[in-house]
């Protein structure tokens, strides 16, 4: 099973960040990545960019676009072949694309598209476009042999992120559940600690952190860091 997956990252490009948000002395640069999965099944699509279309948007975060349909072309792929995508949430930056993939199921979970639906959260127009079809998950949900939505709650109460196992190990897909690997590491570096009897962490890290290690990945990738964290995972006690 999944002897053919594979992940290839997509560099969607750049915004900046105002130094106040990003809580530095200066603005930050983060880029805008998305994953393609390749499956026996199909292919799948994490994320797609960043979306236009709100001024306000426009000057606080100078974003810099790089096109979706390019990018899927440069590995052989139009958008018509995408079988399925997968938003982390439905935050501009993450769904701008969306609209190109009419048609298409869109996995999301079901409070994330709930309160996107309530205005004031993403750009409206990247929610419901003609030919948007979503597919509302509740919690954890097998995408295909080996390909896994898991909830991972934080950045927004709807996050979630992507685990796919191929004859490689299994990668996390996870989005901006952290903004930095680095951050990853020191909450899994805790989960570890306690995972390994040196004392007591359950407020130390994110409590699903448990459940992907249940996933044995070997390595995260992340939506706004090209840093990648690799390593074992030890299981929960």
């Amino acid at each position: 099973m999944g002897q053919h997956t594979a992940v290839e990252r997509i560099d969607l490009g750049y915004f900046v960040r105002p130094a106040a948000e990003a809580g530095t002395e200066h603005p930050r640069v983060e880029p805008v990545l998305a994953y393609l999965v390749r499956h026996e099944a199909g292919l799948l699509l994490f994320d797609t960019g960043l979306g236009a279309g709100d001024p306000e948007a426009e000057a606080h975060y100078r974003p810099r676009r790089k096109d979706l349909v390019a990018a899927l072309a440069a590995r052989g792929v139009t958008p018509d072949d995408i079988d399925i995508v997968v938003n982390c949430h439905l935050h501009f930056d993450h769904c701008g694309a969306n609209p190109l993939l009419a048609g298409r199921p869109v996995l999301v979970q079901r409070g994330e598209l709930a309160t996107a639906r309530a205005g004031g959260y993403t750009i409206d127009a990247l929610v419901d476009f003609p030919g948007a079809r979503y597919e509302e998950l509740d919690g954890e949900a097998e995408v295909w042999p080996g390909v896994r939505v898991v909830p991972t709650p934080g950045h927004t109460a709807g996050h979630q992120s992507l685990v796919v196992s191929g004859s490689e190990g299994t990668t996390v897909l996870a989005g901006q559940a952290y903004d930095f690997a680095s951050q990853f590491a020191s909450d899994e570096m805790a989960r570890r600690a306690r995972a390994e009897g040196a004392g007591e962490f359950e407020g130390r890290y994110r409590p699903w952190l448990d459940r992907l290690a249940e996933l044995e990945p070997s390595r995260v990738l992340f939506a706004h860091d090209r840093s990648v964290w690799e390593g074992r995972m030890p299981a929960p006690r």
